[in-house]
């Protein structure tokens, strides 16, 4: 079911972190849907790099030498697949959360909608949602919506459509899961469409490992938004102001 790369040169970059129960089972799914496939270890230490070398020596592989962070993984992921000719990046998370038949979703939205970046929305109403990220969902998804003007029901899903290539000319400066919501404003403000699409999810998987960190995630992710927010008020909203004026002048 390989997708024509000529038609969309994309790659699916998994990061991974200490996922060794999981990863190869991630992996093989995703190879039903595609051979383009870009593994970043961020610098596990269990059976990950054992795993990567035995099973999937044939797909392109990044090691980074210590953990850094899932944006840092993200930055390197999408600094190495630029380079290896790809335009566009879709991520999925290595605890198998995700499903990789919903690879093709991400696709058909990009054809019909242009470039833009594609966030899976998880419909974090439904049961079996944690009530912790079902609360830090919306509290995102409110401080997304005041930055930019968009509403969207999800704004952490890692399961995403990255336009490599249009967020090259962007500068991001976080490291840590709170990169997802940087992205997410950065290529708002510059005018690259930012929209959810449905996708499956899955919690209750028993060998699933988290690394996000309660607090201190929460707070990285509160401080990135007061900054983006500062932003907003002092530069985005003046700055839109201003065009709609220019532009009411020229009509």
């Amino acid at each position: 079911m390989e997708t024509n790369f000529q038609e969309i040169p994309f790659v699916v970059i998994i990061p991974t972190y200490n996922n060794d129960k999981t990863l190869k089972a991630v992996v093989e799914d995703v190879l039903k849907y595609t051979t383009h496939i870009l593994i970043v270890n961020d610098g596990s230490t269990d059976s990950t790099s054992n795993i990567l070398n035995q099973h999937f020596s044939h797909l392109q592989v990044l090691h980074l030498p210590a953990n850094q962070g899932k944006g840092f993984a993200l930055r390197k992921g999408f600094k190495k697949a630029l380079q290896l000719g790809y335009e566009y990046a879709i991520t999925l998370d290595s605890d198998g959360q995700h499903f990789a038949e919903d690879i093709p979703k991400f696709l058909d939205c990009l054809k019909k909608e242009g470039p833009a970046l594609i966030v899976g929305d998880r419909n974090m109403t439904q049961d079996g949602i944690p009530k912790k990220s079902s609360f830090g969902n919306n509290f995102s998804n409110f401080w997304f919506y005041f930055e930019t003007g968009i509403k969207l029901q999800d704004t952490q899903s890692g399961y995403r459509l990255y336009p490599i290539k249009e967020l090259e000319k962007l500068r991001f400066f976080t490291r840590k899961f709170e990169f997802e919501i940087e992205v997410m404003v950065k290529a708002a403000w510059a005018g690259i469409k930012v929209k959810n699409i449905p996708i499956k999810i899955y919690y209750a998987k028993e060998d699933r490992v988290s690394h996000f960190r309660p607090f201190k995630d929460f707070t990285r992710i509160s401080l990135l938004n007061t900054y983006l927010v500062f932003i907003t008020l002092i530069y985005i909203k003046p700055r839109n102001f201003l065009r709609k004026f220019r532009f009411m002048q020229d009509i």
